[in-house]
């Protein structure tokens, strides 16, 4: 349920358009955990990030039912084109039903399996982009750090969601399971990293907002 503040943020945020509104119904009539969905404040804020940094390529890893994938379609060039990583293969029929009604279908190639065997063939294939969003496997984030990194141009962008990880990261313990972990490994990994720049955004869950250095 939202609280007064996130009401009014959304009140006060450009609204959702008609197809992203039937996919976050559809996601809450037909997955078992729709708060995965990054909604509309996040959803804006993505589409216009990938407009502000003039993105042409981007990937994102983890696309949920594809909520966050036509925001960032959305936003950037119009000859640009996103690559979509999801390992839920059940998803795969919701997630083109959502890219179909936004009109977004030609410009995302959608992955479906592991991520990690996806961003290798991805890497082999010489794909570099403007803008990465990482929303995945929590445990598994330094991993896609790492992973991702050489395939960010120079002055171009990591996004990394839910780092803030309902407030479990700051306490006098970090929890022991291996989501809390990764996460925090992740959180250090980049501050500590001399060759990004980053700064921590209390928007949802906690959004890292990381600039590789030309």
């Amino acid at each position: 349920m939202e609280t007064p503040e996130e009401r009014y943020i959304r009140a006060h945020s450009t609204p959702q358009g008609e197809a992203l509104s039937w996919l976050e119904r559809q996601t809450h009539l037909r997955t078992n955990y729709p708060q995965m969905l990054s909604g509309a404040v996040q959803g804006r804020f993505l589409t216009l990030l990938a407009a502000l940094t003039g993105a042409r390529n981007i990937l994102e890893i983890g696309t949920f039912t594809g909520y966050s994938a036509i925001c960032l379609a959305s936003g950037m060039l119009p000859d640009g084109h996103l690559d979509t990583l999801e390992i839920n293969d059940e998803l795969e029929d919701l997630i083109r039903e959502g890219f179909r009604r936004a009109g977004v279908s030609e410009k995302i190639s959608l992955h479906i399996g592991d991520a990690k065997e996806t961003l290798k063939a991805l890497r082999q294939a010489g794909k570099v982009y403007d803008l990465v969003f990482i929303d995945a496997n929590k445990r598994e984030y330094p991993d896609y750090y790492d992973a991702v990194f050489d395939m960010v141009r120079p002055g171009g962008c990591i996004l990394a969601d839910d780092v803030l990880w309902d407030g479990k990261l700051y306490g006098a313990e970090i929890p022991g399971d291996s989501q809390s972990r990764g996460i925090s490994a992740f959180n250090d990994m980049v501050r500590n990293d001399p060759r990004v720049e980053v700064v921590m955004l209390p928007i949802r869950d906690g959004l890292s907002l990381i600039r590789k250095k030309a």
